[in-house]
Parts: C-alpha cells; structure tokens; sequence
C-alpha cells in the first residue's frame, strides 16, 4: 500500500476530508487531485452556481471556490504524504529510506533551515 493521500481542507473548524488514500507514488497522487478538481465538493448538499481553480505556486494544491445556490465555498485540495503510522512501524521506515535515498540524490545533503521530521527511535 502506498503512502499517499489527496486531501480537501474547508470551514470555520478546518474539517480535513480524505478523497482518496494509499497511492503508490507523489506523482499517482498529484494524478488523482488534478482528476478530482472540476467535480468535488466540499458538501453533498452543493448546488454549484459556478467554480474557480485556483493553483498554489508549488503545483501541487489548489484552491477551489465554489459559489452554490446561497452561498460561496473555498476549499484547499492537496496531496499528503504519510510518514509515521503508530500501528505499522514500517511506513516509518520506508519513509526514512525514501528520504535518505532523495538526499543521496541531490549529493551532499545540506542542513535546511527550519524543523525538520524526525522518527523517533525505536525500541
């Protein structure tokens, strides 16, 4: 199973909606969020007047605004990578295989400035 998500995020409280999970790879994922951008809604209850896409700098989320019957909708759609899962301890692992192997990639890895993730050690 993959460890990639599509994600919407919408509303006062922030609600967090999973559109669809466990794809292989970023780019399966960023597939599915392009796939889902002209027909998802944030409430079933919707009557869509009309819709504007929005693409964020990164290319990689997107805002939608959404204008129903008596009212408007904004809702960010973006993909999410899962990188700890406290009942697998494996997607820890691969995730930290991934990113040593991306380092590996780009040469010498640099310190970034900023938090960084950290898995904690196991036991």
């Amino acid at each position: 199973m993959g460890n990639w998500a599509v994600i919407s995020q919408y509303g006062d409280g922030y609600v967090t909606d999973f559109i669809c999970r466990g794809r292989e790879t970023k780019a399966h994922a960023l597939e599915e969020l392009r796939a889902v951008l002209h027909t998802y809604l944030p409430r079933k209850s919707i009557v869509e007047q009309w819709r504007h896409v929005y693409r964020f700098a990164d290319q990689e989320s997107y805002l939608l605004v959404i204008k129903g019957r008596a009212s408007k909708w904004e809702c960010t759609l973006r993909i999410a990578e899962l990188i700890s899962d406290s009942t697998d301890p494996a997607v820890a692992e691969r995730a930290q295989m991934e990113d040593g192997a991306a380092e590996m990639e780009d040469g010498a890895a640099e310190m970034a400035d900023g938090p960084q993730d950290r898995i904690p050690p196991g036991d």
